[in-house]
């Protein structure tokens, strides 16, 4: 594989999504393993072009920041767009399943070392006005040992003259969604529901979720197994969340802050830090 005249050895496959696969590659020059993000353009819309161009000026912008993934190179073509990456050991859904298939769950000072580290990635990314959107355990891998936040694939930039933004085609993740992101999408099907604007508590609400997963071992509503009634309980006030009682106060504390159906209601990540 070469990007940008420099050749890489590809080793394995690590993903694929979408337009897009990632591939764990040796880099000849440097001696290094890194990863190479490539997307395809063909049959791609010009909105979606700039997407993809605004993931790389935004990776470009952070690429010194210690809580994000590294971007070292890229080559845009016109049916392709090739990113040279930070290569990750693991990502947090990994590390959360295999916890899982042990019967064993994460220690209580991991959990606070993660949340840590995920509520600083995702408030550089607030601060750069972008709201990520799709935050789940797999967007967090481990460098070195060190917690980064991966792909900003539909990430939105934050309109300077507003505040909040309208998504109009359905991305993210259920379980870590919130619930104005499903509203937003869906053109508020659930007519009980409240209407919120898409605010960087959308991102508070995924963090919620994934520190709840930490927890307890599972997402809020994983429990749900049916799309549509999942869809309902996540934006219906009336669908009381458990919070079991957790040997950390405070965490028990922010995890239910984070799970406000109201967004108003929800600590900013500053708040969090």
């Amino acid at each position: 594989l070469c990007v940008n005249n420099k050749n890489y050895l590809v080793l394995k496959q690590l993903g694929e999504g979408g337009s897009s696969k990632v591939s764990q590659v040796f880099c000849l020059q440097s001696k290094t393993t890194m990863a190479v993000k490539q997307v395809s353009l063909k049959g791609a819309d010009e909105p979606t072009k700039n997407e993809f161009k605004n993931e790389i000026e935004f990776l470009m912008k952070l690429r010194r920041n210690p809580y994000i993934v590294h971007l070292y190179d890229y080559q845009l073509t016109n049916d392709h767009i090739f990113l040279v990456l930070e290569c990750g050991s693991t990502d947090l859904a990994k590390l959360i399943q295999s916890r899982k298939s042990q019967n064993s769950r994460l220690e209580i000072y991991e959990i606070r070392y993660f949340w840590k580290k995920m509520l600083h990635a995702v408030n550089t990314i607030h601060q750069h006005g972008v709201i990520h959107r799709d935050l789940k355990p797999a967007n967090f891998v481990f460098v070195e040992g060190h917690l980064k936040l991966i792909d900003f694939g539909i990430s939105n930039s934050i309109q300077s003259d507003a505040t909040s933004i309208i998504k109009e085609t359905q991305c993210g993740t259920l379980n870590y969604m919130a619930p104005e992101a499903i509203m937003d999408m869906s053109g508020g099907y659930n007519p009980e529901a409240p209407q919120f604007k898409i605010s960087p508590r959308a991102d508070v609400w995924s963090l919620g979720c994934i520190l709840y997963s930490m927890m307890y071992g599972r997402t809020p509503f994983q429990h749900i197994k049916h799309q549509m009634l999942k869809l309902n309980a996540i934006t219906n006030p009336q669908h009381r969340i458990e919070f079991p009682e957790f040997k950390d106060q405070r965490l028990w504390k922010i995890v239910q802050n984070c799970l406000q159906r109201n967004p108003k209601n929800r600590a900013t990540v500053e708040q969090l830090l």
